[in-house]
């Protein structure tokens, strides 16, 4: 009977290395996504007793450049162009991370926020839209007569 040596961590290694090169896979596809012109920006939403807060993060973008539209059916719309600053010279780019285009997301208003009141502000690179609460109904009672 031959002793074979247990090495419980190169299963885990190459399993590693694989996923790196997963990863590499799909770092090296992303220019190619992104030159067809158009990404999605990231975004926080969060809400106090007032307020819901959209957080869009649009490095590059100018202010005149973000449209903020909300439809009938209760959906606000963020669409802009980030544009590209430069020209491209011919040389051979070896990593392309930067993103340019158009870009646009889309949020679904609950129906506790008061359209007619929303607030957007653009500073440092961050669009932040305030959309006010309304107050919440309180229930109403009404006496039904027994016959």
């Amino acid at each position: 009977m031959t002793l074979v040596r247990f090495e419980p961590f190169r299963t885990f290694e190459s399993m590693i290395r694989r996923f790196n090169e997963l990863f590499d896979e799909l770092d090296r596809s992303m220019p190619v996504r992104f030159e067809l012109g158009s990404f999605s920006p990231r975004v926080d939403i969060s809400e106090d007793e007032r307020n819901v807060y959209i957080q869009a993060e649009l490095p590059g973008v100018a202010k005149e450049d973000v449209k903020v539209t909300i439809s009938e059916d209760r959906v606000l719309t963020i669409r802009g162009e980030k544009k590209q600053e430069r020209k491209v010279e011919e040389r051979n780019f070896l990593r392309v991370e930067r993103t340019f285009g158009s870009f646009s997301r889309s949020f679904m208003l609950p129906e506790n926020v008061k359209i007619d009141e929303i607030d957007a502000k653009f500073e440092n690179g961050v669009l932040t839209i305030t959309l006010p609460k309304a107050e919440p109904s309180k229930p109403k009672e009404v006496e039904v007569k027994v016959r």
